[in-house]
């Protein structure tokens, strides 16, 4: 319980905690950036970590001073496709004995097969998509390794998704993140992002429980 508290401030108070580790770690706080957003990405164990709250937090911080928000932008980046790259990877490698796995402390069975399943209604567009929705951002290029994408498509994709991520929240927080209004309500606006960031899932899933239903 204390572990659960304690990772929720981490959260709600990202501001709070980043600000603290740049001014500890300096320089060093890119290296810890960039290794949050390549595990967040490129391992399958780790969908939890923050990661559209952190951009946006991250590009409030650089607004300040604390970081430079070109080097921000270019290691967030690098973390993003690398993570990515390296979860295909692993799926590509692992392939389909991944399906014979059970549910377990590392890796949620359930949220895997509803991955899988959006990953083939959608195709390669998921790629780009699932860059702005927390735990298909983690799973989806474990299943395109899993499926055998062409590679070359993958890497574009990717790409493409991560600049589009990386950019968009981290330049809305530099821009955005030190208003008056915002700042003094930071703890909401993280929340309002973590909520959106979620809402297609819940629909998602509120459209299949109704299925049956209507069936």
């Amino acid at each position: 319980m204390e572990l659960i508290t304690a990772f929720i401030d981490i959260i709600l108070h990202l501001d709070v905690h980043l600000a603290a580790l740049t001014a500890e770690y300096g320089t060093w706080i890119y290296a810890i950036l960039f290794l949050i957003i390549f595990c967040e990405t490129g391992l399958v164990v780790f969908p939890f970590l923050p990661g559209d709250s952190l951009l946006f937090v991250a590009g409030a911080l650089a607004a300040t001073g604390g970081m430079d928000i070109g080097v921000l932008c270019a290691v967030l980046l690098a973390a993003a496709v690398l993570g990515d790259n390296t979860n295909y990877w692993i799926g590509h490698t692992i392939g389909p004995k991944v399906f014979r796995w059970e549910n377990s402390r590392l890796f949620n069975r359930s949220a895997f097969d509803k991955t899988h399943a959006y990953f083939e209604t959608h195709g390669g567009k998921t790629i780009i998509i699932a860059r702005f929705l927390p735990l298909l951002r983690t799973f989806a290029p474990f299943v395109a390794g899993v499926a055998r994408m062409t590679y070359a498509r993958f890497v574009a994709l990717d790409f493409l998704g991560g600049c589009i991520w990386i950019f968009s929240l981290t330049w809305l927080g530099y821009y955005f993140g030190n208003i008056p209004a915002v700042k003094k309500n930071l703890s909401i606006v993280i929340l309002g992002i973590i909520a959106i960031s979620l809402l297609p899932i819940i629909i998602g899933w509120l459209k299949s429980r109704r299925a049956p239903a209507a069936g």
